[in-house]
């Protein structure tokens, strides 16, 4: 049974126990048991674990995770220490020096910033040793979706940073007037000059959420 050890396990009690997840699990079984699948089991569900419900300040929007060995650890965007740190962080790092003047940290593990209330969260959670989107189409979107509804539905002010086709995809998930909405091009190399950087959304998100009488995230990454 997931535990999250937090207000998540209450919001989404019930959900581990649908059909779509039971058949979810079933594949995951399998794959953990016949294939190197990342991240750890462990760590699959690290973003919720690390951002609680009502801590929720920003979500980050991720694909799934990255598929080469050390890397993945449950953080959108984010590696573990020790691993070169990818091209589309190196752009998030930029983009965040250029707007807020913090200098790109020496790693790229960002569980500060989970801590600081972004969920970093990928649409989709798990994926096979060096291929890409090799668990899409298998359930986990059903489970993120239920996820960004279940934020949806807070009445405290949320600012979602939605970079990419596949972030702003989630687009007509959020209907809260009350929440934030940023879109940009993907970080990654083959884009980020396209409208991801000079897209400001780190001074954003910090601006909206201090206008509601809200901390601001500390985006710093020691």
């Amino acid at each position: 049974m997931v535990n999250f050890g937090n207000e998540w396990d209450e919001i989404m009690a019930g959900e581990f126990e649908l059909p779509y997840y039971k058949e979810l699990r079933e594949f995951l079984k399998q794959e953990y048991f016949t294939r190197e699948i990342y991240p750890d089991m462990h760590n699959i569900f690290n973003a919720m674990k690390h951002t609680s419900y009502n801590n929720v300040k920003a979500v980050i929007l991720g694909q799934d995770p990255y598929h080469e060995p050390g890397q993945a650890h449950g953080l959108c965007f984010s590696v573990q220490k020790g691993c070169p740190i990818p091209p589309s962080l190196q752009n998030i790092y930029k983009e965040l020096n250029a707007d807020l003047g913090i200098p790109p940290a020496p790693h790229g593990e960002l569980y500060k910033w989970a801590d600081s209330g972004v969920l970093m969260l990928n649409t989709v959670l798990t994926v096979r040793r060096g291929q890409a989107n090799s668990h899409k189409g298998k359930g986990w979107e059903i489970f993120t979706d239920h996820v960004i509804g279940k934020l949806n539905e807070r009445e405290k002010p949320i600012v979602f940073l939605l970079w990419g086709g596949n972030a702003k995809a989630k687009r007509s998930l959020i209907t809260n007037p009350n929440h934030l909405v940023l879109t940009a091009a993907h970080p990654s190399p083959l884009s980020a000059y396209n409208g991801f950087f000079g897209c400001r959304h780190f001074s954003k998100c910090n601006e909206f959420l201090v206008s509601h009488g809200i901390e601001p995230v500390d985006w710093r990454i020691e």
